[in-house]
């Protein structure tokens, strides 16, 4: 099993940036790929990046650009820089782990932190 605990959430200004930080904890072996999406009130899920153990990064349009994951091996930790924030990126962020085939489908990693909030104000 992997266990996962997010921090560096909180509320920033329209054009703020927040990192957020991912450290993983278990059987680390397992993960092939990490991730970070959000889930808005009202609003269906969003993968919005992933990075996989070679370096290969993906990110969901809204956010190329001004967010960037990357990772420190050594701590087992991925974060989330994210840069130029907007109130549409308001949301809970959650880091997750896994082995899916698609690394920018949320529902195909196994392993999911509890979440951090993410407050972007106009």
């Amino acid at each position: 099993q992997v266990q996962l605990a997010e921090s560096g959430g909180g509320l920033v200004q329209a054009g703020g940036s927040l990192r957020l930080s991912c450290a993983a904890s278990g059987s680390i072996h397992l993960i092939v790929t990490m991730g970070w999406y959000r889930q808005a009130p009202g609003k269906q899920r969003e993968q919005v990046a992933a990075i996989t153990t070679r370096g290969t990064t993906h990110y969901l349009d809204s956010v190329s650009g001004r967010f960037t994951i990357s990772t420190d091996n050594a701590k087992n930790t991925w974060y989330l820089q994210m840069n130029s924030l907007k109130p549409e990126d308001t949301a809970i962020y959650y880091c997750i782990a896994g082995y899916p085939m698609n690394p920018m489908s949320p529902l195909e990693y196994s392993y999911w932190g509890q979440g951090t909030q993410v407050t972007v104000s106009s």
